[in-house]
């Protein structure tokens, strides 16, 4: 039992690290960027504040897990932008080695229980990850309309993009949610001249 407990505790002081990884975006009053633990929660509260959104399917219990877990890999990997110019191959890879070191501080049962989770999240194809999903992605813009434009403004982002990066996910797994944000992104954008 305690070398249970030590591989848990070692899992846990690691992902304290993810608390020192920052974002390309910005709080809501713009005065500091967000790092990733901040994100993480963030999102897991707009997942239970939105769950009347998810789709009849979707477990919240499963959703808020997935958002706990979705960027620990951020602790090796990085956050790279969704505007940002990646080389997704190695970005994929760089995470799945993050991954393996991450999930593997913990015991097997609990490594292969969120090494699993996670990679539900990021294949975004059960009703569960769907959702989180577009939980993740709904997040940034509603902050970036708050402060002004925020990374929209550092990475010349167009409405264009965010409607392929962002819309096609957030409509996918909360329809009504981007039916809301759609216009006030047109309006932002419209009034900032792209």
């Amino acid at each position: 039992m305690t070398d249970r407990i030590a591989a848990q505790v070692a899992f846990l002081s690691e992902a304290d690290k993810l608390k020192s990884v920052l974002r390309a975006s910005r709080l809501h009053d713009g005065s500091r960027f967000e790092n990733s633990a901040e994100h993480s929660w963030h999102v897991m509260l707009y997942a239970l504040v939105l769950a009347d959104q998810a789709g009849p399917d979707v477990r919240i219990d499963r959703v808020l897990k997935m958002l706990l877990l979705h960027d620990i890999v951020e602790i090796d990997a990085g956050d790279n932008p969704i505007h940002g110019a990646v080389d997704a191959a190695a970005q994929e890879a760089a995470e799945q080695a993050a991954a393996d070191r991450l999930f593997g501080l913990l015991p097997p049962d609990q490594a292969v229980e969120f090494r699993t989770i996670w990679e539900e999240f990021e294949a975004a194809e059960t009703p569960d990850a769907v959702f989180a999903k577009s939980v993740d992605r709904v997040q940034t813009p509603i902050g970036n309309l708050a402060n002004g434009g925020g990374s929209w403004r550092d990475y010349g982002v167009t409405l264009e993009q965010l409607e392929a990066r962002v819309g096609a996910p957030v409509s996918r797994g909360m329809p009504d949610v981007w039916a809301w944000l759609k216009p006030k992104l047109q309006k932002f954008f419209a009034e900032m001249g792209s």
